[in-house]
């Protein structure tokens, strides 16, 4: 039986662009992330249902035209802080491989603390909506930062942001001023840039999409949105720090079977923020206190 050819390249760039193409703000949700010392205001994020991402596949390819596979394993006793006491539990750990036939295959990492309700399809759902994203699928919604909103007393938004203009679909039009463009500062663009060695592409590309809005250091709209995507910068880097603080202390074992675990070969080749602060709470559960 004769192989299938791949899509042309005229055909992915269009494919690209439908798979890039934001969801309907219906099907965007919110979910609180962090909450004040209070807990009346907390910060929210963005999040759509795996159903939209598997509509869209399914529009774009037909059910038959993309596959996914699910390898789950976890990571016992591990003790953290709830409140004012400490759970022993652990974590369940999630990696999903997306394949779209004709097109290629990407895979996504997803995890959840397993003392939590639906513990391994929120895992599920993050691995999956992270492999949808190397393709595009859903990406834009990384980009969109982090906003403090009041809370009821149930800890739930009183009411919830609206979607920036770029991050609605184009049958969605709603008036209101783009986002000024300029100056930037040379300076800062230096200092973006020099921190992609240290951070990895897919972490410092995550950023710049997320904090900076942009896919190149150069190309920041503004000073403002510069200084956000440093202060990311440097929050990433405090992070390998802390794994090479670790690893000095003894964690170089526990770091090495962690890579395997994410198929990586050092660090620096993580693709996201999220799996980056993985592995440091991985590794600060089974090291010392004091080597952390």
């Amino acid at each position: 039986m004769a192989t299938p050819r791949r899509f042309s390249a005229e055909e992915q760039r269009k494919l690209f662009a439908l798979l890039e193409t934001p969801f309907s703000p219906a099907e965007v949700k919110w979910r609180v992330v962090r909450k004040g010392q209070q807990g009346r205001r907390g910060k929210v994020l963005p999040y759509a249902d795996p159903r939209a991402y598997t509509d869209r596949l399914n529009q774009l390819f037909t059910p038959s035209g993309w596959s996914r596979t699910y390898n789950l394993a976890a990571i016992p006793n591990i003790v953290r802080r709830v409140g004012r006491r400490e759970v022993v539990t652990g974590k369940v750990l999630v990696s999903c491989a997306l394949t779209i036939h004709r097109l290629g295959n990407h895979t996504g990492n997803g995890e959840e603390w397993a003392d939590f309700e639906m513990a391994v399809s929120s895992a599920e759902a993050q691995a999956f909506e992270r492999a949808s994203s190397y393709f595009g699928l859903g990406r834009y919604l990384y980009r969109i930062s982090e906003r403090w909103v009041d809370l009821d007393r149930r800890g739930v938004p009183k009411r919830l942001p609206a979607l920036p203009l770029w991050a609605l679909p184009p049958d969605v039009v709603i008036e209101h001023g783009a986002e000024p463009r300029g100056p930037i500062d040379p300076k800062l663009t230096g200092k973006i840039e020099s921190f992609r060695k240290l951070l990895g592409s897919g972490i410092y590309t995550e950023i710049l999409s997320r904090a900076g809005f942009s896919h190149d250091a150069r190309l920041i709209a503004n000073a403002n949105r510069q200084k956000d995507a440093l202060k990311w910068m440097e929050a990433a880097a405090r992070g390998y720090v802390r794994v090479e603080r670790i690893v000095s202390n003894g964690g170089q074992e526990h770091l090495n079977a962690l890579l395997q675990y994410l198929k990586l070969s050092t660090v620096q080749d993580l693709q996201s923020l999220e799996a980056l602060r993985f592995v440091v709470d991985a590794l600060e559960s089974v090291m010392p206190q004091n080597a952390a």
